[in-house]
């Protein structure tokens, strides 16, 4: 790839990750628009680990009290709230991590490549984020997680495996149907990312060391830029999420959805 071709890529997936828009559909349109080959999904999975890193990052205070509920399950900590948050989290990551395996180990993820499909998935699932902020209660924080709620959660992160549903957009949905305020149901989103998304990076890794040289450094490049887009994405949208409801990013999906059906 070119470096332009990189950067694209890099800004995309940076913006719409953690927007509730859906990054894997924008990177499935980028040679769709452009003159640009597609990337394919060792380079989408690379950015997605861009990503990842800027999560940890944003939410080091947050994903420190995970690592204590981590070493609390095995005795080497006591820390009752943050084990149940951290079993909660990887409960929560089991559904999306058993079906990205089926997808993987049967071949089906390249299928998904559809302009359509990620039309169709963009305008319903962008509706149904619209309802669940306009009708859902704001009376729940993270700290607040169930058994219940991980597992609904987890499910919904799950569907957004097929391209055009939006990650963070079917979690913050879930989220907020489940009464959740729309900064907490972000953060939750988010903090479910983390083991879903290093789990695709690791399987990526062993593809990535058969590749190429070039394709090994294309990927590095662009997961290095994407970083440093998400990590600014973030603080914006968390910010945003403070003062102002979805529908913004509703219309978007809804809008851009109908294009594609009538133009592509």
């Amino acid at each position: 790839m070119t470096f332009l071709q990189e950067l694209l890529i890099a800004l995309v997936q940076g913006i719409t990750e953690f927007l509730p828009i859906s990054s894997s559909g924008h990177l499935i349109l980028i040679p769709k628009l452009t003159d640009f080959p597609d990337q394919g999904p060792l380079i989408d999975v690379a950015v997605h680990v861009g990503s990842l890193l800027a999560i940890i990052l944003y939410f080091r205070k947050d994903v420190m009290g995970l690592a204590r509920g981590g070493f609390a399950s095995v005795g080497l900590a006591k820390d009752d709230a943050q084990r149940r948050l951290f079993w909660f989290v990887v409960i929560g990551t089991i559904p999306a991590v058993a079906l990205g395996l089926f997808l993987k180990m049967g071949d089906y993820l390249e299928g998904f490549r559809s302009t359509q499909l990620v039309a169709t998935n963009l305008i319903v699932f962008g509706i149904l984020l619209g309802l669940a902020d306009r009708f859902g209660k704001e009376t729940k924080a993270y700290e607040d997680m169930t058994l219940r709620d991980a597992i609904l959660v987890g499910i919904a992160q799950a569907m957004a495996l097929i391209p055009g549903t939006s990650r963070s957009g079917a979690t913050m949905t879930a989220a907020r149907a489940l009464g959740y305020q729309r900064v907490e149901s972000a953060r939750f989103s988010f903090l479910l990312a983390i083991p879903a998304v290093a789990g695709a990076g690791l399987l990526a890794a062993f593809d990535l060391a058969e590749a190429t040289a070039q394709m090994q450094q294309d990927a590095v490049v662009a997961g290095i830029l994407t970083f440093f887009t998400a990590l600014a994405t973030m603080v914006f949208l968390m910010n945003f999420l403070k003062k102002a409801s979805m529908m913004v990013f509703v219309i978007y999906r809804v809008a851009l959805g109908a294009a594609l059906l009538a133009f592509l």
